[in-house]
């Protein structure tokens, strides 16, 4: 296998796996009007509410700039709303945004599992789950090396 290390093709497997399963997810999320981005941020908000933009950038995988944008749509399609607390913007969820989630939630979740519960064991799925706990928490501490 050329000079690929066995490191190098794990990651190119989760890249993959990640890019194919997003685009699946957002078909799939389609049928309730949202993507994977706007599920996830609709996710955070429901679980940390009320909360400020910049602890939900922190919480999600959207760039400030997507953030923004996302929650002006996500605001005029009555999903969120967002509250002037004297100095500090919070965000929350509507009765609106509380219901898609109900909608949207167990269907999703059902099939994202389903990546994994069509072809793992329950014991493999855990280990699988610890492993990539373990890598990811080794990877918040990773540095770039010096050019």
């Amino acid at each position: 296998m050329r000079n690929n290390t066995i490191g190098s093709l794990i990651w190119l497997r989760l890249m993959r796996f990640t890019t194919q399963s997003n685009q699946m997810s957002n078909d799939f999320l389609n049928r309730f009007g949202l993507t994977t981005a706007q599920f996830d941020v609709l996710m955070q908000i429901r679980t940390y509410q009320p909360l400020t933009q910049m602890e939900l950038a922190e919480k999600v995988t959207v760039t400030q700039g997507g953030i923004s944008r996302m929650l002006v749509r996500l605001e005029k399609e009555g999903y969120i709303v967002r509250k002037l607390d004297w100095k500090t913007k919070t965000i929350s969820l509507t009765a609106k945004g509380e219901s898609i989630l109900e909608q949207a939630m167990p269907d999703q979740l059902a099939f994202q599992s389903s990546f994994f519960d069509d072809v793992l064991s329950e014991e493999e799925q855990k280990t699988l789950y610890s492993l990539m706990t373990r890598v990811h928490k080794h990877s918040l501490s990773k540095e770039i090396p010096p050019e």
